[in-house]
């Protein structure tokens, strides 16, 4: 399995964080990495951080891999954003990004549970969050049907 260090994003990184791009066919599942950072600079709940290849350390500038944010509030944790960059998928990062904030998540006190969403439509997202572990979720703030999957992580998983 990929081994990930998550950094946060700095101006040093923001370019690189900023190129990052999903596959053609993937582009409506998740926001531009540019729109997520503008997010977080009004939100001060909201932690973006880059995903980097852990192992790649021993390189001077080890590449940024891809992009998870996620934010804390009323007792959860939710896991706002996941991309991988398309050169870098289907290698085990983004599972093992998801594994790491999941840990780190579950080191606040004050988060009771961990929740995400993702496009009813992106069936490798929905594959991947199952397998770790989360179950449906009806969000008690949306009524609409918006085409989003919310999703809860079981009590005892990851």
């Amino acid at each position: 399995m990929a081994k990930v260090s998550l950094r946060p994003i700095t101006p040093e990184n923001l370019d690189e964080c900023i190129s990052l791009k999903v596959a053609d066919h993937q582009k409506g599942f998740v926001a531009p990495n540019i729109y997520s950072l503008a997010e977080a600079s009004v939100s001060p709940t909201y932690h973006p951080l880059g995903i980097y290849d852990a192992d790649a350390h021993y390189r001077a500038s080890p590449a940024m891999v891809g992009f998870i944010m996620y934010t804390l509030s009323n007792a959860r944790g939710f896991i706002l954003r996941l991309m991988v960059d398309e050169k870098f998928q289907r290698k085990g990062y983004g599972r093992a990004a998801m594994i790491e904030v999941i840990r780190r998540l579950k080191l606040h006190p004050e988060v009771e549970r961990i929740a995400t969403s993702h496009d009813r439509k992106n069936e490798a997202a929905a594959r991947l969050y199952e397998s770790l572990g989360f179950v449906d979720w009806k969000h008690e703030s949306r009524t609409d049907d918006s085409g989003e999957r919310y999703l809860i992580l079981q009590e005892d998983s990851a």
